[in-house]
């Protein structure tokens, strides 16, 4: 079996040679061409970005942190230290391969590209705030208007991230970080991102966070011009430029990302 590494390209958690040695100890071979597998490493981020970047099977690993604010890696299927039993779980056949749902996103009609985890629209350095409206139809069909920093359109497996902001504010001034949620696999989150105001047309509703139909289309659109920038769907750390002209679409994509799920886990969740 042939596996290629995939790392954070900026700030690798381990070197490519550690990862290579923990290859030929599990009996793999290391390949950048054709590989049956992509071993990730890294956090959440990376597993997003390549998530939504590869077509072949994807096994997410963790690297642990003695550091308070280290990565949390909640979508890691095992860890560094013991990628080697699990490569060796692999390479005897004992996993399966589970195709996850991608999301659409398109600036004024054009593909910007893929999304494995989540998308979100959210105020620059150059603004205080953002007035925005979201339009959804398809599943079901309402709008709605926010004032806040942003809004995030997520998949089941990017609910852990901005989704879940709110699970994590436990009382008063304190948080739970360790709490999240996992929505459905035929859902799509919506999360106002720290809103001050919120208003679903014809309705007293001031949503929050929800989810629709996985069939919905959902559309973002600045009310007022601001510095906003759209993220998850560009290598670019600055993020794609929208204005108040611009009409943001996310929708089901018929792409779908593969990840390893190792036979141990699956035994023990049965």
């Amino acid at each position: 079996m042939r596996a290629t590494v995939l790392l954070d390209r900026e700030r690798p958690k381990i070197s490519i040679g550690e990862v290579r040695d923990v290859l030929r100890g599990a009996g793999l071979k290391f390949s950048t061409e054709n590989p049956d597998i992509g071993v990730v490493i890294g956090g959440d981020g990376v597993f997003s970005y390549y998530g939504r970047m590869q077509n072949i099977p994807l096994l997410f690993v963790g690297v642990r942190s003695a550091q308070a604010t280290g990565s949390k890696a909640f979508l890691a299927e095992t860890y560094f230290d013991e990628l080697e039993n699990a490569l060796i779980g692999i390479r005897d056949g004992r996993y399966t391969v589970v195709r996850h749902k991608r999301l659409e996103v398109r600036k004024n009609g054009r593909k910007l590209g893929e999304v494995f985890t989540d998308v979100y629209l959210q105020r620059g350095i150059e603004s205080n705030g953002l007035r925005y409206r979201v339009e959804v139809s398809g599943g079901q069909s309402f709008g709605e208007s926010a004032i806040g920093d942003g809004v995030a359109i997520c998949t089941r497996a990017g609910s852990t991230g901005y989704y879940s902001y709110p699970d994590k504010i436990k009382t008063g001034d304190w948080l739970e970080s360790s709490r999240y949620t996992i929505i459905g696999d035929d859902e799509v989150g919506v999360c106002h991102i720290v809103p001050t105001f919120t208003s679903r047309d014809g309705s007293s509703l001031q949503p929050l966070r929800y989810t629709v139909p996985w069939e919905s289309r959902v559309t973002v659109r600045l009310v007022r011009e601001a510095d906003a920038r759209l993220y998850g769907v560009t290598e670019d750390r600055r993020g794609v430029r929208v204005g108040a002209k611009d009409l943001v679409t996310v929708m089901p994509s018929a792409g779908t990302t593969r990840l390893i799920k190792l036979a141990a886990h699956l035994e023990s969740k049965s």
